[in-house]
């Protein structure tokens, strides 16, 4: 029982970082994105091939994993930014698809759908972080910096740029700012940051192929967002926190079949996401939400 608990706040360490990173382009720059399991997933893979065939130390794996990720988000992301809205969605959904098809079927590198496995633990300094309670440690380390990182930039100019382009571009634009570079720079940066927990998911489950980085995937990661509180720093984790424990706490429902938990929990998801929008469309921590004054969620 503790392994197992142990294990569910290691994942939900995990899409809290890739949730509260999706939330620094949809919260703050309004920007929706359907792509970012593609950002998680070029994490992990870089992190894997790099554990796998150069080194472990997490200072080698974090660095290129963000480096790596920036510059193919920076490519993806110059021509997708020039267009708007839901335009913008298509755009990405179209690149998640892309991304797919990719990652199954360039073996050579990813192994296809049989996928890396064996992948080493990460070390810190020399000391190999096996156990579950070390990565729980690792993962709560980057997540506390992520935030840390993302707090800074969101009470930054930069955050506040941001958010002008959120409540309207065309305003935005009209007083100066470089919309498609602010933009872009903000997709750089979720991307990268994003890449960080691909890392850890490598180096913790030590197997990984495409099936985790679907569109599937990427709704999970926008419903964490949406229903913790889109545009506020917390929200993202409670989204998170919510939808990793709802699965756990589903298989005690003896009175339910095994076979129809999942289809339970996708009909659980949709209820509460179309509840909260009617009800509570700030999300679960985005109540008191106030235009400017959201950022300490």
């Amino acid at each position: 029982m503790t392994a197992y608990l142990i294990n569910l706040a290691v994942l939900t360490c995990i899409y809290s970082i890739l949730a509260v990173t999706l939330n620094f382009i949809i919260g703050y720059a309004g920007i929706f994105s359907v792509a970012h399991a593609v950002f998680f997933a070029i994490g992990a893979y870089t992190g894997a091939l790099i554990a796998i065939h150069y080194s472990t130390s997490i200072f080698i794996l974090i660095p290129a994993a963000m480096l790596v990720t920036g510059v193919v988000s920076l490519v993806l992301a110059l021509p997708a930014l020039r267009v708007r809205g839901e335009y913008f969605v298509a755009a990405a959904l179209g690149l998640q698809m892309v991304a797919v098809t990719v990652f199954s079927q360039w073996k050579s590198v990813t192994g296809g759908f049989g996928g890396l496995i064996g992948i080493p633990p990460a070390t810190v300094f020399g000391f190999s972080v096996q156990s579950p309670v070390q990565v729980l440690v690792l993962a709560l380390v980057i997540l506390l910096l992520v935030m840390a990182a993302i707090r800074q930039l969101v009470r930054s100019s930069f955050g506040r740029s941001l958010m002008a382009i959120r409540d309207s571009e065309s305003a935005a634009a009209a007083v100066g700012k470089n919309v498609p570079a602010i933009k872009t720079a903000a997709v750089v940066i979720s991307a990268s940051l994003a890449s960080t927990a691909g890392v850890v998911y490598a180096v913790y489950i030590s197997f990984i192929n495409v099936e985790s980085f679907t569109l599937d995937m990427s709704v999970l990661i926008m419903a964490m967002v949406i229903i913790g509180g889109a545009g506020t720093l917390i929200g993202p984790i409670v989204g998170a926190a919510v939808l990793m424990a709802v699965p756990a706490a589903l298989t005690y429902l003896h009175f339910l079949p095994s076979t129809d938990v999942g289809s339970f929990q996708q009909l659980l998801y949709g209820l509460a996401m179309t509840l909260l929008m009617i009800f509570r469309p700030g999300g679960i921590a985005g109540k008191h939400k106030r235009s400017g004054e959201n950022v300490d969620g």
